[in-house]
């Protein structure tokens, strides 16, 4: 029996993300080896972190009419052609001001990824699989992540650490044209059957809403403001700003922490940085499939996110117990059971969008929402600069352990009910 094309789909939307994560992961990989070259304190490590988080969050305001307004399909190409060649111009930084613009121009140009995947599924996929689309969608992440230290470790290690910034750049480029040629919207791509065509276009409100592949017709750039007239908006915003601060401390300072902290090597950072993105990928995967297999069991959408969001969130405190922990291999196995929540958590978070708004308006909304959580992101990762500077990483990971509970309470508070609020 033929592979399904939306899931196909899905799978080169997860090889993207996957790219996307290994140019973004390659300065944190590269870390230990760049604080020492250009010896570069822990305050201004934190801003060039941040530098990228904040451009990131600037870039999905942006970007995410532009998506609607172009479709997937074109928008991509824009997008991984800018971020690769970004990536690569990182082997000519030289200090903390080069390395700080990178990173800047880096984010607002890998700022398309997400908003442009998510609404792709929102196009490919029937309300009861996107859950796990998206889960699909952002395992993504997790094997950039995973990938990233053994693979970027060993390019320093035997040709230098400008490496680690081209062969991601390159990667994205070979990407693209696989998408070129492969990628249509479900209406017009030659491969689909008119069976899963049917029951992709039967779950929209309008069968043509949205196409993928050709430009909509959309308000100007500003037009997002109406959007803040539901208070539905604001929960998505704020729970993103409460929570994304704790995976983009992973993301950002996990190979640091174990090098400082727990007295890690180039070469033990190598696996042991990757074991925790390992189980953020199946925590992206479980929660997508428990999602999905919930709404098939009779669960409504509203009961089937919100208790894997609140399921998850109450296991992510185990990160304070990894900061307490003796030992470095109880602390990763800690952070493990801490990054597999965090992951679990986002495969229903990161669908609410695509489940309160039409197919048209996904990218835009995700846009505001992917810059609300790089807003608070970004305010984190400089906090930890400073926090571990003069402190300790005890407060950062306590931190951590509660952002999202907060971010659960939100959701609760401020979305009542997940359903599409506009037609």
């Amino acid at each position: 029996m033929k592979f399904p094309v939306r899931w196909q789909i899905a799978i080169l939307l997860c090889l993207i993300t996957m790219i996307n994560y290994l140019d973004r992961q390659a300065f944190a990989v590269a870390g230990p080896v760049l604080v020492d070259l250009f010896a570069l304190s822990n305050t201004e490590y934190g801003l060039i972190g941040s530098a990228f988080l904040f451009a990131y969050g600037i870039g999905q305001l942006i970007v995410g009419p532009v998506v609607d307004r172009f479709g997937t399909k074109r928008s991509f190409h824009f997008a991984v052609i800018a971020w690769s060649l970004v990536g690569i111009l990182h082997a000519v930084g030289r200090g903390f001001m080069s390395f700080f613009l990178l990173r800047a121009m880096l984010g607002i140009t890998e700022a398309m990824n997400l908003p442009a995947a998510i609404k792709a599924v929102a196009e490919w996929f029937p309300q009861a699989e996107r859950s796990m689309a998206v889960g699909i969608v952002t395992a993504g992440i997790g094997l950039g992540a995973i990938i990233a230290p053994p693979l970027l470790i060993w390019l320093i290690v035997s040709f230098g650490w400008q490496w680690a910034f081209i062969v991601p750049g390159v990667s994205g480029l070979v990407w693209l044209l696989i998408w070129h040629k492969y990628y249509e919207s479900p209406e017009k791509h030659a491969g689909i059957s008119a069976t899963e065509r049917n029951l992709i276009l039967a779950d929209r409100p309008l069968a043509t809403e949205g196409s993928s592949s050709e430009p909509a017709v959309v308000e100007p750039w500003y037009g997002f403001i109406h959007f803040f007239e539901y208070r539905e908006v604001w929960g998505l915003l704020l729970s993103r700003v409460a929570s994304d601060g704790a995976f983009y401390f992973f993301v950002a300072w996990l190979p640091l922490y174990l090098s400082q902290e727990r007295g890690f090597d180039l070469q033990a950072l190598a696996f042991s940085v990757a074991i925790p993105f390992v189980a953020a990928d199946a925590g992206s995967l479980f929660g997508g499939w428990l999602g999905t297999r919930l709404i098939r069991s009779g669960w409504s959408v509203n009961a089937a996110r919100k208790v894997i969001i609140w399921v998850a969130a109450l296991l992510v405190p185990c990160a304070l117990l990894a900061a307490l922990a003796d030992s470095a291999p109880v602390a990763i196995r800690l952070i493990c059971l801490a990054m597999f929540a965090i992951q679990m958590k986002a495969s229903s978070h990161f669908t609410l969008p695509a489940d309160l708004f039409p197919a048209r308006d996904v990218a835009t909304i995700w846009g505001l929402f992917g810059a609300a959580g790089s807003l608070g992101g970004a305010l984190f990762v400089v906090a930890v600069g400073w926090i571990t500077e003069h402190y300790s990483y005890l407060p950062v990971f306590a931190a951590v352990g509660v952002m999202h509970i907060v971010s659960a309470v939100i959701i609760m508070v401020m979305i009542p009910e997940i359903k599409q609020l506009k037609q």
